[in-house]
């Protein structure tokens, strides 16, 4: 962003414009006095004279004089451009979601929706918070999905996070494979903040590998991770849907290793979190973006350029102009 205006580098010149009213007025009084005897026999004819060009242009010669002392006192205060620009720079950072879409984030614990369709909410809320940050999203059950890679297109990532629905993954929780998926997604990233977001409900339970090593690779790769267990303490009720009889609900025990997620935020110096309803759910991630802000530098320049010529030549100009037309229309005979 850029804005232009004019200042003076001498200003105090300025002050010399002060002498030009009393000019004006030293003309004015010259010329109410101006007087000349010549003798005629007869003035009939002096009346019939109209004022010749020459007469009427007499005044010229003044208005040239108080226009080149005008310029030439403003060339002499230093007239300048000044632009004065911001130069915005900001440092995004990389992030990706990783989301639990096994069978028990069905839970209808975060009312009035199940886990996973709260979670999408908050989710969706989070991403459209956010400014300058490439953000990609992992999706995991039995086995783990890229959903979506690193992009600033929110807009796709708010299209794939809507598309997320529970079974559309081998059923299971895979911790520890969601995990190094997503620090794959950032290997190559240059942002100052590389940081995974682990929303899960379970322990791990399939995989080849366990998640605790994978925090050991996010550690050596500079991934933070922030880990949210994600349901109610104690028995929640579970959907269970018969082709005869229909939905109904039965009592289930949260079983969510809390001491796990905890030590993967530990290795990767992150933090862990317990969500238990959506309100819960929103204040965690609002903690999250407060933890991981993009940082934006703006630097302000003020460019100058001088306008002296601008308003010296025309003086010059007018002042030369002055003196042919003094000596040569305007020449006074003795």
């Amino acid at each position: 962003m850029a804005e232009k205006t004019m200042i003076f580098a001498d200003p105090y010149f300025l002050i010399a414009l002060v002498i030009l009213p009393a000019m004006i007025y030293w003309y004015i009084r010259k010329q109410a006095h101006r007087d000349g005897t010549v003798r005629f026999s007869n003035l009939i004819i002096l009346n019939r004279l109209s004022p010749s060009p020459k007469q009427r242009l007499r005044h010229v010669l003044f208005v040239l004089r108080m226009m080149t002392i005008t310029l030439a006192v403003v060339a002499l205060a230093r007239p300048q451009s000044s632009f004065q620009e911001e130069e915005i720079q900001t440092e995004g950072i990389d992030i990706i979601l990783v989301l639990d879409v096994s069978s028990s984030m069905k839970a209808v614990d975060f009312q009035p929706s199940n886990r996973l369709e709260a979670a999408k909410v908050v989710a969706a809320d989070f991403i459209k918070g956010r400014t300058n940050d490439r953000i990609g999203m992992v999706i995991f059950a039995g086995r783990s999905y890229t959903q979506c890679p690193l992009t600033l297109d929110y807009g796709i990532l708010l299209a794939f996070l809507q598309q997320i629905e529970i079974g559309m993954v081998e059923d299971g929780t895979a911790i520890g494979m969601a995990i190094a998926n997503a620090v794959n997604r950032l290997r190559e990233s240059k942002a100052k903040s590389k940081v995974v977001i682990l929303l899960t409900d379970g322990r791990n339970n399939r995989g080849e590998l366990d998640p605790i090593t994978a925090s050991h690779v996010a550690q050596a790769k500079d991934v933070k991770i922030y880990t949210i267990g994600m349901g109610k303490r104690g028995t929640v009720m579970y959907p269970v849907d018969d082709p005869i009889f229909g939905r109904s609900f039965v009592p289930m025990e949260a079983e969510i290793d809390e001491d796990m997620l905890i030590k993967i935020a530990d290795n990767t110096k992150g933090r862990y979190f317990r969500a238990t309803d959506e309100e819960k759910l929103e204040e965690i991630f609002n903690e999250i973006g407060e933890m991981e802000k993009t940082k934006i530098d703006i630097k302000e320049y003020t460019r100058y350029a001088e306008l002296f010529e601008w308003f010296a030549f025309p003086a010059f100009i007018l002042f030369l102009l002055e003196i042919f037309l003094a000596n040569a229309v305007f020449r006074k005979i003795p």
